[in-house]
């Protein structure tokens, strides 16, 4: 016999979109993609562009309660490579950067202008897995298709943080009114242009041992290495 009373309701019908503008609280989950980032609680956990030399974090958003609880969307982050900025650093990452800041603050209700050591400390991570689960408050956004072949999809618009005013509203699961976006497509990508033969460049040096290619490119600065065998302390977000 099976009870079916306390079935969830059905899920929206694929392809409906979350309405742009919507106040919710969302929880992110990394999604591995075979490639290693620069420290090793990061093995195999980027993925690689299939334009560029861009490393990127491959995130998956679920909405954790509200009228739309379950839904998903989905969002890359670069963290390496891609266009570099004046001072060769990857402008990918400067805005992923940005974002993962946001989240960590929006998580532990951190004044963003919190500059004291005990908030600078918990903005300090071990590697990008650690943010894999965290919850903070988000407001979405419907980006439109760039072309016809595609759909137009959910991404964030904005991570909702500590002072503004939804935040404490959002982080309780009240539902908020929407405040749109009303994004413009982006601009198509432009088609790589085919590479040189091989026979007509000088080989590339080789990089030294332990390096990567994307590793000078504003990847963010791990610190002192801990010793062998240390346990990296759990991000703030799960230890409460």
């Amino acid at each position: 016999m099976y009870d079916l009373n306390d079935a969830q309701p059905q899920m929206a019908p694929l392809g409906e979109l979350i309405p742009d503008g919507t106040f919710a609280k969302v929880k992110m989950t990394i999604r591995p993609g075979g490639v290693n980032g620069s420290t090793p609680a990061d093995a195999g956990l980027l993925k690689a562009s299939q334009t560029s030399d861009a490393r990127m974090l491959d995130c998956e958003f679920t909405i954790v309660s509200g009228p739309y609880a379950r839904r998903k969307f989905w969002q890359n982050f670069t963290v390496a490579g891609g266009k570099l900025d004046e001072k060769g650093q990857s402008k990918g990452w400067n805005i992923s950067k940005s974002a993962f800041r946001a989240m960590i603050d929006s998580a532990l209700g951190l004044d963003p202008k919190d500059e004291s050591a005990a908030a600078k400390g918990k903005r300090v991570i071990q590697g990008l897995k650690q943010l894999d689960g965290i919850a903070f408050a988000a407001r979405i956004m419907i980006e439109p298709a760039s072309t016809p072949q595609y759909r137009d999809q959910n991404k964030l618009a904005n991570i909702v943080l500590p002072g503004e005013p939804q935040y404490a509203a959002v982080m309780r699961g009240e539902t908020m009114q929407p405040d749109p976006v009303n994004a413009k497509p982006r601009k198509a990508a432009e088609t790589p242009a085919a590479p040189a033969p091989a026979w007509g460049a000088p080989p590339a040096p080789t990089p030294a041992s332990g390096d990567v290619p994307w590793a000078n490119q504003g990847t963010p600065n791990q610190g002192t290495p801990k010793p062998p065998g240390a346990a990296a302390p759990g991000p703030a977000w799960l230890n409460g």
